[in-house]
């Protein structure tokens, strides 16, 4: 298994887990759940973790990629700087758990405020996140690029 192939296997985490997290977190507001918004917390720190060798296999994926007929390096830059960007707020949000699962344990004052902006960070993770499997998928896929337009099938000369 090369690093592209590892990169694909893994890819999906980073962005699944965090959607799961904030459903988790959510459940756990509406109900006043301290041990349901615990599970989100673990769930969002399982994130980013899922995030680093993501991110690590990337560079390998990007070796072997631009290599193949059709790549277009422009599109591997914008998929790069849109997974910097969402690796590092990814990161955030599993350092503000881990802030929330503590403050949550030692039932501070300010926990619940804190599973709020929990819940708007990972909002704003997951716009990063969609950006970023976007891009990887306009890689080799063509046809969900921006402006593409498909061939007509009633104009191609039948031989």
């Amino acid at each position: 298994m090369n690093d592209a192939h590892l990169h694909l296997v893994l890819n999906h985490f980073p962005i699944i887990v965090p959607v799961v997290g904030l459903l988790v977190l959510l459940g756990g507001l509406v109900f006043r759940s301290d041990a349901v918004k615990r599970t989100a917390y673990f769930i969002f720190i399982l994130g980013a973790v899922a995030t680093y060798p993501t991110l690590e296999t990337g560079g390998g994926a990007k070796q072997i990629v631009q290599q193949l007929p059709g790549i277009e390096k422009e599109v591997i830059k914008t998929h790069i700087h849109a997974a910097k960007t969402f690796s590092q707020l990814s990161y955030v949000l599993g350092a503000l758990s881990l802030l929330g699962l503590w403050a949550n344990f030692k039932q501070k004052s300010f926990s619940n405020m804190l599973s709020i902006v929990t819940v708007v960070l990972s909002v704003v993770v997951l716009f990063f996140a969609k950006q970023t499997g976007t891009t990887g998928g306009e890689i080799r896929h063509t046809e969900i690029r921006p402006g593409f337009n498909p061939p007509n099938p009633n104009d191609t000369e039948k031989k």
